[in-house]
């Protein structure tokens, strides 16, 4: 069984990068093997998750060299050889993983193909809710059927289909719902639309904006005409924001404590944990050092005692990644923080709500647990305990971070999830255990190849 060993922490001063954006690392895969030439992508995400959407698109047809890559996960650099939208017959089922960002968008990819093809993945991914790509892609004309054993989940059965525009309203706010309906639209005849109940990260549209597709949006719709062909370029991923967010917790929450965080992408669909951790009274500053598309910047923040909050409706789409360790900085705030309206939260990796509830009593959070989130009183001293991941990346960092805090040794069963997103956390935390404040300790190797 694979765990962490947490010791508690006095300071935090520390200055390094997080690895490349997972969402963004998705979404280059895929427009870079639909583009119609050589793309180079820099500070590709080596997770999991983002490897298997890379080797979906290989299987696709797509071929791509690794130019750099981190000993143990897989390739931070690549050079991708696009097919101009003409994707080939798989030769086998496409396997996702643990990723439902990946499962969605590929949906969306291979709605309107002219050829079969079938998306499948491990247990939990099986369990979770694929209608909502399902159903809008299904009124475009594609053929899709759940086969799972729960109805509407994995795995995907997609058949040969040609797809028509349509004007789609969501019901809910859901970023991968719209962009697995943009990809389906490069692929249908007219303009296709759809309309987002609440502001939701836009990655797909910047990253299709540097492949210079075009959308539109007015309002909340967003509309793309199909037959575009996605134009060759080098893209460099920024470092990733809702893994920044687990030490910018650790950070904000010990006073006298300070970080820098370089190289971030602080696009504005993704940077509400800032907005919430300053109303807890965090001390913070953030900088946009340059856009290439997304914006791009550093986070410097200066540790101070925190007070709880309420997370408003309109932030929970774009936080949902971040609601695990908001939990535990509220656990360690003076007073009281409300997270409602999170009901999306228990068809997660896990069921995230009752995960980071039972976790924080564990370490002897007060926590009232809610169908659709929780109310925390903060401010008791957390103790060690031993908390179960049960396979959830973010629940195993979130808890690793109350760790720091913990009086004792806490132990975090079953980590290996966590390589699903952020690949070498384990080394950035071992740094900060041991109070390290040199950059090149908390240095992540990558192999350059030839």
């Amino acid at each position: 069984m694979s765990y962490l060993r947490v010791a508690p922490i006095s300071s935090l001063t520390a200055e390094f990068s997080v690895p490349g954006d997972k969402s963004m690392s998705h979404r280059a895969a895929i427009l870079g093997g639909l583009s119609n030439g050589i793309c180079t992508i820099d500070n590709f995400l080596p997770s999991e998750d983002c490897v298997n959407t890379l080797h979906a698109m290989r299987l696709l047809g797509v071929k791509h060299e690794v130019l750099e890559e981190r000993p143990e996960f897989g390739p931070t650099r690549l050079r991708i050889h696009g097919k101009s939208m003409a994707l080939s017959t798989p030769d086998a089922p496409i396997d996702c993983g643990n990723s439902g960002t990946g499962m969605r968008l590929l949906a969306g990819l291979l709605a309107g193909q002219e050829f079969s093809s079938e998306l499948f993945g491990d247990a939990s991914l099986s369990s979770r809710p694929m209608g909502r790509v399902i159903d809008p892609l299904s009124l475009m004309g594609a053929k899709i059927i759940g086969a799972g054993i729960r109805p509407g989940c994995a795995p995907l059965q997609i058949s040969p289909a040609k797809l028509t525009p349509i004007q789609y309203q969501m019901p809910m706010a859901s970023a991968q719902v719209k962009s697995a309906i943009l990809l389906a639209g490069l692929f249908a005849s007219g303009k296709t639309s759809v309309t987002q109940p609440a502001e939701t990260r836009d990655h797909t549209e910047r990253m299709m904006a540097a492949f210079r597709v075009t959308t539109r949006r007015e309002g909340q719709e967003i509309s793309i005409y199909g037959g575009q062909v996605p134009e060759a370029c080098d893209f460099r991923v920024p470092g990733d924001i809702s893994s920044a967010a687990f030490w910018l917790v650790a950070a904000a929450a010990m006073p006298g404590s300070r970080l820098r965080i370089q190289d971030v992408g602080l696009n504005p669909t993704r940077t509400a944990i800032l907005k919430v951790l300053s109303r807890m009274g965090a001390r913070m500053l953030e900088i946009v050092d340059r856009s290439d598309g997304e914006p791009i910047g550093h986070i410097e923040i200066h540790g101070t005692s925190l007070r709880g909050t309420t997370i408003l409706l309109e932030e929970v789409p774009n936080l949902i990644d971040e609601i695990p360790v908001i939990a535990v900085a509220a656990a360690l705030a003076q007073g009281r923080t409300v997270i409602r309206n999170a009901k999306e939260l228990r068809v997660k990796e896990t069921d995230r709500i009752t995960t980071v509830v039972n976790g924080l009593r564990a370490m002897g959070a007060e926590v009232e647990e809610f169908e659709d989130g929780m109310e925390i009183e903060g401010g008791k001293p957390l103790k060690a305990a031993t908390i179960d991941s049960c396979g959830d990346h973010r629940i195993a960092m979130a808890f690793a971070i109350a760790g720091l805090f913990a009086k004792g040794e806490t132990t975090i069963r079953h980590t290996d999830c966590i390589n699903t997103s952020y690949p070498g956390f384990s080394h950035h935390l071992q740094a900060v255990i041991r109070q390290q404040t040199a950059p090149s300790a908390y240095h992540l190797p990558t192999i350059v190849r030839a």
